[in-house]
């Protein structure tokens, strides 16, 4: 694992819920959308944070499955943002070396958004900086459930000993599969749960919980988590 200038190991794969940007909003007398635009520029703001400290990947919980239940106009304004970030942002990421991946039902996303998504991973595929990740349309329990359907299909056609499956092989069949082990999930806002993001991937990652609503979130926020990783005697269950 690699270290910082002060000597505290770096984590390899950071996932961020970015949680607080209706409450950002609601705090400033602001429509909710505009904490969603304030929280894009917290998303540009990190990636080259992370990138310059070290990570190697960054996965970023863009759009949650349950996120359909809210309202169709926020909903509508959320996608108008992710089309917007993606014709305004790849040209940008390209020229930091930024690698994109998808995780989570991405392709069930408007036809023009998929084609978007597409593009930007094809142009960016060969990059060899820091690899974002964008969950979309992601729920942990639904990746779970597809890899669990993956691995029955396998050992029903024979492809693949029951008595094989461990679990290197479920991790084979997750989203995450190309990506580093995680090692911290950040959380903003103060909320203290994972909201059905990256369940089985967090068995061993560190956990933190900070109050800084996600729009306010910036390179010193990320530092100081980053310190605090790095502060932590990781153990994995051995004492």
């Amino acid at each position: 694992m690699p270290t910082g200038g002060d000597g505290l190991a770096v984590p390899r794969h950071v996932a961020i819920i970015m949680d607080g940007n209706g409450r950002w909003a609601k705090k400033r007398l602001l429509p909710r959308v505009a904490g969603h635009r304030a929280g894009m520029e917290a998303v540009r703001r990190t990636i080259k944070a992370a990138s310059e400290l070290g990570v190697e990947a960054l996965t970023l919980y863009a759009f949650s499955s349950e996120n359909w239940r809210r309202p169709e106009t926020e909903i509508a304004d959320l996608m108008g943002l992710l089309r917007f970030y993606l014709r305004r942002e790849v040209a940008d990421l390209d020229r930091n070396d930024v690698r994109l991946e998808l995780i989570g039902d991405w392709r069930a996303l408007d036809p023009d958004i998929v084609g978007d998504l597409e593009a930007a991973r094809t142009r960016l595929a060969d990059n060899r900086g820091l690899t974002l990740v964008l969950a979309l349309n992601y729920g942990a329990q639904d990746e779970i459930l597809r890899a669990i359907r993956t691995i029955a299909a396998d050992a029903r056609d024979g492809t693949l000993d029951p008595d094989a499956i461990d679990a290197d092989a479920f991790d084979a069949r997750l989203d995450t599969a190309p990506l580093p082990p995680l090692d911290l999930v950040i959380r903003t806002s103060g909320e203290q749960r994972l909201s059905n993001f990256l369940l089985w991937q967090s068995a061993y990652a560190e956990l933190l919980f900070v109050e800084t609503l996600w729009p306010d979130f910036d390179r010193a926020a990320l530092e100081q988590a980053i310190a605090t990783f790095g502060r932590r005697e990781r153990r994995y269950g051995g004492r």
